[in-house]
This record gives C-alpha cells, sequence and structure tokens, in this order.
C-alpha cells in the first residue's frame, strides 16, 4: 500500500508581506525607537507630556489653540459625562441622536454662515462618507496630488474615476478635465485649504475659476486651517475670499478644536441628502456627548476669543523664523504646522531620534505618506506654547542640526 504525503500549503502571502515590512522598519531604523512606538506616559498639559519618563515639549500633538487642556471645553466635558454618561452606543440613525448633536450641527452650520452641517464621527469619517456620497461609477474625482489619505480612500471607495493633478496647478487640473473623459457636470474636485505635510496652503482662486469655468463641484478640507485662517476662523477659502464659490467644506474636531469628530457644510439644498447617503454617518456610532458639548465649548473660544489666534501666529512667526536662521529646509511659509525636509531616511530618522531624546516630540513622515518622495520633519505650534518654550524648542533644533552636519 503506497503511502501519500499530505500536500502542504505555501506560506502565507499576506503574513509575508507583513512580516516582510517589519523587517524593513527594524533595519532602517537600526532596532531603535520608530514613530509608531512612541507612547505617552502622561500628559502635563496641551504641550508638555512624560515620553518614557523625560518631561518632553509637544511639537507634533496639532492642539493648535490649546483647547484640549481649556478649562471651559475640560468643565463641559466632565458635566455632559455626569449627565449622559461617557458614549452614546448608537448611530444616529437609532438612538444615538441627541440633541447636543443637532445643537452642535446648528453650531458649526452658523459659524460658517451656512444653512445646513452634518457632523462625523471623525474627519477621516466625514472625507469617507461625503465624497463617496457624491461621487459614483461612472463619475470622476479630481484630487490635489498631495490630499490627506482620508480622501484617497473616499476617492477609491466611491467607485468613480480618480485622477490626481499637480500640487496646487490650476493649469493641470483644466488639462484634466479634458483627459478625464467624463463629463465636467460628473466631476468632483478635491482640495485641501491647509496641506497637513509641507503646512503650505492651497491656491483656491484658480481652482475655483476652473471648476466654475468647467462646472463641476468643489470639495475643500479645511481641518487643519479651520479656527486659524480667515476673518471668522472659517479656514483658507474664508480668507483667501472664495467661500461663496466652494460647494463642500469639510473639517474636523481633532486639530484647532481639541477633541475628534468631523463635520461637512453647504449652501446647496441638494445636498441635505448627503445624511442619508454617507455610509460613515448611518453605521457607526455618533460622537459621545462629552466629546459634543467639549467641542461645543471650543467651537465658543473660537469665536469669541481672537487672542488664541494671536498667540498661535506669534508662536508660528517665531519658531518658523529661528528654523531658518539654524538654516533648516523649511517646506512653507510660517503656520501653525509645518515640514523641514531631511536628505534622507536615516538622517532623518537621526534627527527626530535625537530631537526626542532632548525632550522635543516631532513628527516624522517618510514615503511613500509624503509628496514627492522626501522626509519631513513635521511639526505644530500651538497658542498654549509659550515664548521660552519655544526658544528652549529652537535650542534644541539648533544643536541637533550642529551635531548631525559634523557626524
Amino acid at each position: 500500500m503506497r503511502m501519500t504525503t499530505p500536500d502542504i500549503a505555501p506560506p502565507n502571502a499576506l503574513l509575508q508581506r507583513l512580516a516582510s515590512l517589519g523587517n524593513t522598519i527594524t533595519r532602517v531604523t537600526s532596532g531603535g525607537p520608530n514613530p509608531l512606538g512612541i507612547h505617552v506616559d502622561k500628559l502635563l498639559g496641551p504641550v508638555e507630556s512624560l515620553i518614557d519618563g523625560r518631561h518632553t515639549l509637544m511639537f507634533g500633538t496639532n492642539s493648535y489653540l490649546g483647547l484640549n487642556f481649556h478649562p471651559d471645553c475640560k468643565n463641559a466635558a466632565i458635566e455632559a459625562t455626569r449627565q449622559f454618561g461617557t458614549g452614546s452606543t448608537a448611530s444616529r440613525v437609532a438612538s444615538g441622536n441627541h440633541l447636543a448633536h443637532e445643537n452642535l450641527e446648528r453650531q458649526i452650520a452658523d459659524l460658517y454662515g451656512r444653512p445646513d452641517a452634518v457632523v462625523f464621527s471623525t474627519g477621516f469619517m466625514a472625507n469617507l462618507g461625503v465624497i463617496s456620497a457624491l461621487a459614483r461609477e461612472g463619475d470622476a474625482i479630481l484630487l490635489d496630488s498631495h490630499c490627506h489619505a482620508s480622501i484617497f480612500d473616499a476617492c477609491k471607495l466611491s467607485g468613480a474615476k480618480v485622477v490626481t493633478f499637480r500640487h496646487n496647478d490650476a493649469a493641470d487640473l483644466d488639462a484634466q478635465f479634458a483627459a478625464s473623459g467624463v463629463p465636467s457636470s460628473r466631476t468632483l474636485v478635491v482640495v485641501e485649504g491647509l496641506y497637513s505635510v509641507w503646512g503650505d496652503l492651497a491656491d483656491l482662486p484658480p481652482i475655483v475659476e476652473s471648476c466654475k469655468r468647467h462646472g463641476a463641484l468643489l470639495l475643500v478640507d479645511e481641518a487643519h486651517a479651520m479656527g486659524v485662517y480667515g476673518a471668522n476662523a472659517r479656514g483658507v477659502a474664508e480668507l483667501q475670499g472664495v467661500e461663496d464659490d466652494v460647494d463642500v467644506i469639510v473639517g474636523t474636531f481633532s486639530k484647532s478644536v481639541g477633541v475628534i469628530g468631523g463635520f461637512c457644510v453647504t449652501n446647496n439644498p441638494a445636498l441635505k441628502a448627503l445624511r442619508f447617503m454617507a455610509r460613515s454617518y448611518l453605521y457607526t456610532a455618533s460622537l459621545p456627548p462629552p466629546v459634543v458639548a467639549a467641542a461645543s465649548a471650543a467651537l465658543n473660544l473660537i469665536k469669541n476669543d481672537p487672542g488664541l489666534r494671536e498667540r498661535l501666529w506669534n508662536n508660528a512667526r517665531r519658531f518658523n523664523e529661528g528654523l531658518r536662521e539654524i538654516g533648516l529646509d523649511l517646506c512653507a511659509e510660517a503656520g501653525p504646522i509645518g515640514g523641514v525636509r531631511m536628505r534622507d531616511t536615516r538622517h532623518g530618522l537621526a534627527f527626530w531620534h535625537t530631537l526626542l531624546n532632548s525632550g522635543i516630540y516631532v513628527n516624522i513622515m517618510v514615503p511613500p505618506s509624503t509628496p514627492e518622495g522626501q522626509v519631513i520633519l513635521r511639526f505644530s505650534v500651538s497658542a498654549a506654547h509659550t515664548p521660552d518654550q519655544i526658544e528652549t524648542a529652537l535650542g534644541i533644533f539648533r544643536q541637533t542640526a550642529g551635531m548631525l552636519a559634523a557626524a
């Protein structure tokens, strides 16, 4: 009787791919800390923490106005927790639609001077829900090549034809309208107000003009600009005077507002139907009441305390100026967020690690998550930073740059 050998399944390719990535990370970081392995032991305030027991100044938090630790916001969250508990336990279409959610939507709509707003559980979900609801198979989406991952994911989910145009290049946008093969009336254009890797602003007027000329819808993601730019803190579209020509504005509460959540606002009555078409609105739990209460308190502060933005801009200009004096290669002019170009991945990791060991936390970004294959040290500045903290950070940047240059 002949014995048969059972078939042996080949190694799982999905697991092999992950293992290969892990090995690459270990090799590049020389077994040292990697950006995903950093944990904060304790927050000491909006811009101070303990990391591995070391006092650390935070220059990578996106807490542009420091409102995550503002007493009004904390007290609002505490009181809401006492009254409504810690979670909503359901989606907005089930039992998770509280009066506080509707009041927050009215507050957002009023801030933007628009008749309607929809609040989502995160900014990522706002992009996912709005874009995939607006466009579908047979439509086209033209998006700036520097757009956030949530925008790219939303475009893929929509089923529409997706085409990128060169960053901030309205002429290339025009060319893509002509080349897409999809009627402009079935085309959505997506850009950001403030781009989060380089920290540069959209050049909205020519993009608006192109969309108007072709009859396309325009969506602007103001995630990083809301609360910071414009006379009423509505973002770059307000700053550049084109708000009335933007069909949909999407934003988040996780930057200037200091909590979590996302939103969209619009002037077009037809877009009210987004609430019934956005899957990330319909099928996920709504924001917890304490978060809603804190967001509402933060929006009141953004509206009524211009000193917050004044302090932020003073800090941002000084930090940008100081980094340029050191001789670092900055990606953009002063703003709440910015980037420093590094020579390569090893140099970037060495710079990042040295800063961290010296008590300064920034973000490191490497390809493929960065434009043009660059390695970027991304930093953010807050209204909560004191002038002394700004100077301390600049001194450590200067010392790090000099040490690595000598090496």
